[in-house]
């Protein structure tokens, strides 16, 4: 028991219906018994095992030495469409307790009878693993549908032929839980060797009857055509009232139609015909013997077209409840059985004649194979089946990662000397970005974002990004609830009290939200950055100006007149360098990338900038970048004006931290 994955014994529950799905787990149950060291078996009879008038065919499972653990009455009677139903609904109310109670790791069902597809769907529905035999087989009726129902929601599969398997295969089933054995009543079958089959012939039969001179005839309603079904049962038995050979007939199965049936066999005086043998039930092993020197069986039960072929008895197949069945040379097919003339034909054709045995539905060593893969079963794998189905182009528009893996924002930075726009996923990774210098005037400026906007757009379809809407990021006093720029400073001209949200909404039909860029960034931080997780922080952002952003309780805080964190406008000297707001020694006129550019300016205007090891170029910009140089060379004034620009970073920090403690605790 290595590969199910622990040490303990495979728990195994059978569940048997009928005298005929027992005689293909016999020999599996058989096979489990004889290996107590790898298998626990527990045996659940229901179903019309323990109705009277057919056989109460539960008695020779008990003559067989298994204990049944479970016995449920199951068949509601009446032998129709709604008993039918009816006997499902039964069994799935009785079955949860009993499975509850028993907790098999596999569940063996047999076949395509509605008792089964109950046993299938509770286990299914109570996470039990299920093994269903005969899978993949066609057998023309309602059975056709039940096995195929059973087939999808069993997780093993154990197959009869070659074409059953790949049945399976083209249904989706996962080829690893398929198995190839044969059929399970194959290995009594093609062992059968019994050679005192004379006096079983006789007891069934009688004392005057021979080998290969008696018909042995076993029909069952065709529940899709309960009425057609009838009448040509009807027509069977006057075809072989007429043949005038000795007859063993069975009763039929419980299916809807059974009792229409049954009132045709008395309404003809089969029951007490002297050429007619009628039983509810023949033992396997002497049934075996019985189809196996017969001079032909006739009706429409899968025995004949299966079984039967092993021992090359001729067969007459009536009707469509076997069609799509793989059947030997010893099958002859009387499709529309709708005259008496025609079935009797078909047994002057039939009759006597002996025929090559066949090995379509197994070779004898089925059990073995089964026993092999039940121990292989891993029982750690995940219980969830798979399906396989035939490769198809991979549709993933619809799948959650992919939707957030490609779910992105148009987003505009809207500074004092660059715009940019880029298309940002939902992961902060930014895609595509495009840079562009911010245009001196209102109408140029629009002009441009709504370009650039478009073309990202357009760029976003070709890298599969789905544009959920669009950020701007400003300098300066926004209204974020109207989108509106209210004032944006000197640092973007003619850009006071601009809606921004209607033209890119119109134009790209997408939602837009406007906002200071230090709020901006102080989102950022909070979604993607340093902030993630925390509640209280502030942001402060230095560019060409100096801004910040105040998140209090995990919420950006705009103020009453949305300037919240627009501290680099604080004042710290009343007769300081003019600021782009109007003011006068605000920290942004000391300590912004403008201000240090101008005190730059300043010192290459005095030719006290450079210095030894620095040089520029005659076309070349004044910076910021060049007062760092050099005072990193030596230059004693441009290290001044960055010594005041620190101590205002130092104070701004002193500010925030005093901001965040009183907001705090309000």
């Amino acid at each position: 028991m290595e590969k199910n994955g622990n040490n303990r014994k495979l728990r195994v529950c059978v569940a048997t219906c009928n005298r005929a799905d027992y005689s293909k787990l016999a020999p599996i149950m058989f096979g489990i018994k004889a290996e107590p060291q790898f298998f626990e078996l527990d045996v659940v009879v229901l179903g019309s095992h323990l109705i009277d008038d057919y056989g109460n065919t539960y008695r020779m499972i008990e003559q067989d030495d298994f204990d049944i653990n479970t016995r449920l009455h199951t068949i509601v009677r009446g032998e129709d469409e709604a008993a039918m139903v009816e006997s499902v609904g039964l069994a799935l109310v009785k079955l949860p307790d009993v499975l509850n109670r028993l907790k098999p790791d596999i569940m063996i069902v047999h076949g395509d009878r509605f008792d089964a597809l109950a046993v299938a769907t509770s286990a299914a529905l109570m996470n039990i693993r299920i093994l269903h035999i005969e899978g993949g087989e066609v057998s023309g009726t309602i059975d056709d549908s039940i096995r195929h129902a059973i087939t999808k929601l069993a997780h093993y599969h154990v197959c009869c032929t070659r074409n059953a398997e790949q049945h399976l295969i083209s249904m989706c089933e996962d080829h690893d839980r398929i198995l190839l054995a044969g059929c399970p009543s194959y290995d009594k079958l093609l062992s059968a060797k019994n050679k005192d089959y004379m006096s079983i012939i006789r007891m069934w039969l009688g004392d005057d009857v021979k080998p290969k001179d008696y018909i042995v005839a076993l029909q069952h309603p065709v529940t899709t055509d309960i009425k057609h079904s009838i009448k040509m049962f009807e027509l069977t038995l006057d075809a072989l009232i007429s043949f005038n050979k000795r007859t063993l007939i069975l009763f039929p199965n419980i299916d809807a139609g059974s009792k229409e049936m049954v009132r045709v066999m008395r309404k003809k005086g089969v029951e007490h015909h002297p050429n007619f043998r009628a039983v509810k039930h023949v033992p396997f092993d002497q049934f075996i013997q019985l189809v196996a020197h017969a001079g032909c069986m006739i009706g429409n039960s899968s025995c004949g077209v299966r079984e039967v072929g092993a021992f090359g008895t001729p067969v007459i197949n009536l009707g469509t409840r076997q069609i799509g069945r793989e059947t030997g040379e010893n099958v002859l097919h009387v499709r529309d059985a709708d005259t008496q003339d025609k079935i009797l034909q078909a047994l002057h054709l039939q009759f006597g004649k002996q025929y090559p045995c066949s090995k379509i539905y197994g070779d004898g060593n089925a059990v073995p194979r089964i026993l092999k893969f039940l121990k292989s079963i891993d029982l750690q794998e995940p219980l969830q089946k798979k399906f396989c189905f035939p490769p198809v182009k991979e549709n993933i528009s619809k799948d959650i990662d992919h939707i957030l893996e490609t779910q992105s924002a148009l987003a505009v930075d809207l500074g004092g000397t660059n715009l940019r726009v880029a298309i940002v996923s939902m992961k902060g990774e930014v895609v595509k970005k495009n840079t562009q210098s911010n245009p001196k005037t209102y109408e140029e400026r629009i002009k441009l974002i709504l370009q650039m906007c478009v073309e990202a757009a357009a760029e976003a379809v070709k890298l599969n990004c789905r544009i959920l809407g669009v950020g701007i990021s400003t300098g300066g006093r926004v209204n974020p609830r109207e989108g509106i720029v209210l004032h944006s400073t000197k640092l973007i001209q003619e850009w006071s009290s601009v809606d921004l949200r209607t033209p890119i909404s119109d134009t790209l039909h997408l939602p837009v939200w406007v906002d200071n860029d230090g709020n901006c960034a102080a989102l950022a931080e909070r979604k993607f950055g340093q902030g993630k997780g925390l509640e209280n922080f502030v942001t402060l952002i230095t560019g060409t100006g100096i801004g910040g952003g105040i998140i209090h309780q995990h919420e950006l805080i705009h103020g009453s007149s949305f300037c919240a964190a627009e501290l680099g406008h604080l004042v710290v000297s009343l007769d300081g360098p003019d600021c782009s707001c109007g003011n006068h020694g605000c920290i942004e006129a000391y300590a912004s990338g403008m201000a240090l550019q101008r005190e730059a300016k300043k010192l290459h205007d005095e030719d006290l900038l450079l210095v030894e090891g620095m040089s520029m170029k005659k076309e070349e910009t004044v910076s910021a970048h060049h007062l760092i140089q050099a005072a990193k060379l030596g230059n004693a004034k441009a290290a001044s004006i960055l010594r005041t620009g620190k101590r205002l970073y130092i104070l701004l920090g002193k500010v925030f931290k005093i901001l965040l403690h009183k907001l705090i605790f309000l």
